[in-house]
Formats: C-alpha cells, sequence, structure tokens
C-alpha cells in the first residue's frame, strides 16, 4: 500500500504488510536516518503494536509526525 502523509516532510510510505505483521516500510523523503529507523523497528511487528507505540508522536511543533502518519496509514490499511 502506499500512502501519502500530510503535515510532514516525507512525501509518500510505502507498507507491506504479511496479514497482520509489518513485512516491510519505506519512507520517501523526510529525515532519512530517522525514518529508515522507524522503518527498520517496526519490521516484523505487529501492526497494532505499531498503532499503539506510534500514534500520537508529534515533530516539534507540528501536530504529527512521520511515525504518527505511519500509524494513521497502518490503520487505513487494516480496514
Amino acid at each position: 500500500m502506499i500512502y501519502k502523509p500530510t503535515g510532514v516532510c516525507s512525501k509518500e510510505i510505502n507498507i507491506e504488510l504479511d496479514g497482520d505483521v509489518i513485512k516491510s516500510v519505506k519512507f520517501t523523503g523526510g529525515c532519512s536516518g530517522n525514518t529508515q529507523g522507524v522503518a527498520a523497528l517496526v519490521a516484523g511487528m505487529k501492526v497494532s503494536d505499531a498503532i499503539s507505540r506510534l500514534e500520537g508522536i508529534r515533530c516539534g511543533i507540528r501536530e504529527t509526525s512521520c511515525p504518527d502518519q505511519l500509524a494513521k496509514a497502518l490503520k487505513q490499511a487494516i480496514q
């Protein structure tokens, strides 16, 4: 699935799931080291666990962040 985030520097989040497990995540744009780190940490994680850990994280004064946008994307993917 490809998700177009809003309110953050990344332009796209590409998510591959294997049932309810995150197989891979790739961010296009954003802070490269941070997005690569988040992607590596959630690989192999259950979608529900990733959502509960990432949802609500803010980037500075922004209302959202790349991890929060990933949580939104994962919620959309499982609906």
